[in-house]
């Protein structure tokens, strides 16, 4: 029974510390851990709506990205087909000068011909009239003597 005395004395002297300990409890729930969760629960409320716009900032970014390549590849398609254009123009023009020189060459080149047929032409009727005196005046130095002309056939 002393056992029992000394549990109830025991129990009696530590009521006011588990009376002190609940409102300390108490008091520090209601002024700090309550407080506390509030803010955590503001900061993690805050946090996710941070997060969610910077998925939104995120989305817009990247489809702006995506658009910015997109006019970046029809400019650069544009940008090509006007190199293309200008290297056909380019190969276009090359084409008809050299035809045109072609052309100028040949034109040259027939009126060349002409000429030298001309020339031919004049030397050979030259030659033919000169080759009668020129016979006679061999004939006359071969023979040392006046020849008739080729056409008096006697």
């Amino acid at each position: 029974m002393q056992i029992l005395q000394q549990l109830g004395w025991l129990f009696y002297k530590s009521v006011p510390t588990i009376i002190l300990f609940l409102l300390f409890y108490w008091f520090m729930s209601a002024n700090f851990f309550k407080p506390l969760q509030r803010t955590l629960a503001e900061r993690n409320a805050r946090i996710s709506k941070a997060r969610a716009e910077a998925e939104a900032v995120k989305a817009a970014a990247k489809g702006k990205v995506h658009r910015y390549e997109e006019a970046l590849r029809e400019a650069r398609a544009g940008v090509f087909a006007k190199q293309e254009g200008a290297r056909h123009a380019a190969f276009q023009e090359r084409a008809k000068i050299l035809r045109e020189a072609r052309d100028a060459a040949q034109e040259q080149v027939r009126a060349e011909k002409e000429r030298i047929a001309r020339d031919f032409e004049a030397a050979r009727a030259q030659l033919e009239a000169q080759s009668a005196a020129l016979a006679e005046q061999i004939a006359q130095a071969i023979l040392r003597r006046p020849v008739a002309p080729a056409g008096d056939a006697r």
